[in-house]
């Protein structure tokens, strides 16, 4: 199977899941959807990601040593779905401690922001959460974040905050 094909083929669920079965634990096949992933590709790094998250969700393992590059290009000015679907995988893997301070910055950022999407906003508010019973003394600046952002925000945002903030609450 030739990935770039199959992922410039169809658009879904279900080839992202077939493309993903593919490529398995093997992790020479997955760094070449990396490649394609980490690209300068508009449509192929898009459909690219949500293969990525497939991939995780069954071999968490296979992404750990393209992290730091994962990361980078959330510092970058790149594509929506890029942001979303790296963001994505923190609710499948831990982000590792060493990381950590990187992602809560730019997951701050996101939130903070006017121009990202609400999906983005919503994965990154999940990534602090998680970030934050590692590391509790965030929890207080994520509070106000998300209180403050809830008054103008949509139903979307206002449940994961609101779920969120319960989370944080039962941790304390």
């Amino acid at each position: 199977m030739n990935i770039r094909d199959e992922i410039l083929k169809e658009h879904s669920k279900k080839q992202s899941k077939k493309i993903a079965d593919f490529i398995g634990n093997d992790k020479k096949k997955f760094a070449e959807l990396m490649k394609l992933f980490l690209g300068n590709t508009y449509r192929i790094t898009q459909r690219a990601a949500w293969v990525v998250v497939s991939c995780a969700h069954k071999h968490p393992s296979l992404v750990f040593p393209w992290l730091n590059k994962m990361i980078s290009l959330l510092e970058k000015d790149v594509h929506q779905a890029v942001k979303r679907n790296t963001l994505r995988l923190f609710e499948v893997i831990e982000v590792p401690k060493s990381q950590q301070g990187r992602v809560a910055d730019i997951c701050f950022r996101f939130l903070l922001s006017s121009n990202e999407s609400i999906a983005v906003k919503v994965y990154a508010m999940t990534t602090l959460q998680k970030i934050c019973t590692h590391e509790p003394e965030l929890k207080n600046e994520l509070r106000i974040v998300l209180l403050d952002q809830m008054e103008n925000a949509g139903a979307a945002f206002r449940s994961r905050a609101n779920r969120v903030l319960s989370m944080l609450n039962e941790n304390d």
